[in-house]
C-alpha cells in the first residue's frame, strides 16, 4: 500500500483534489500564525470542543485546493462560495479530512474501489 497526501473530497459542487504541499503548509502557517502540528491537533480536537478559527478552516481548504492543482483564483472563489457565510460544520469536516490525509496519508486505491462500487 502506497499512501499519499492527495485526497479527493466532495466540496460545494464537485469532487476536488486536496493536498497540502510544503509551500502550502508554510503559507498556512504564515496566514494563521500557528504551526501545522498545532493546527492538526486543534482541528482534530474541535470535533468535541469547537476550538478553531474560521481563518484556519478556510485557509486549510483554500490552500488544499491550490496544492491539489486548482488555480489560486478558483480556489478563493470556491471558498468564498462554499465556506464564507455557510454553516461551519461541513467546512470543519473537510478541513479535518485534508489534515488527516497530510498527517496519516491516504490510500488512493480506496477511491478506485469506491468508484467501482458506485459509491462517492
Amino acid at each position: 500500500m502506497s499512501l499519499v497526501t492527495r485526497k479527493p473530497i466532495f466540496f460545494g459542487d464537485a469532487t476536488y483534489q486536496f493536498q497540502l504541499t510544503t509551500p502550502m503548509i508554510l503559507e498556512l502557517e504564515r496566514k494563521t500564525g500557528v504551526g501545522v502540528g498545532l493546527l492538526i491537533k486543534r482541528i482534530a480536537a474541535s470535533r468535541n470542543s469547537l476550538d478553531f478559527r474560521l481563518t484556519e478552516v478556510s485557509e486549510i481548504i483554500r490552500l488544499g485546493l491550490i496544492g491539489g492543482g486548482l488555480k489560486p483564483e478558483r480556489a478563493l472563489e470556491l471558498v468564498e462560495t462554499y465556506v464564507h457565510g455557510k454553516p461551519l460544520g461541513n467546512s470543519q469536516i473537510i478541513a479535518m479530512q485534508i489534515l488527516e490525509a497530510l498527517y496519516f496519508g491516504h490510500d488512493p486505491n480506496e477511491d478506485k474501489v469506491k468508484d467501482e462500487n458506485g459509491q462517492a
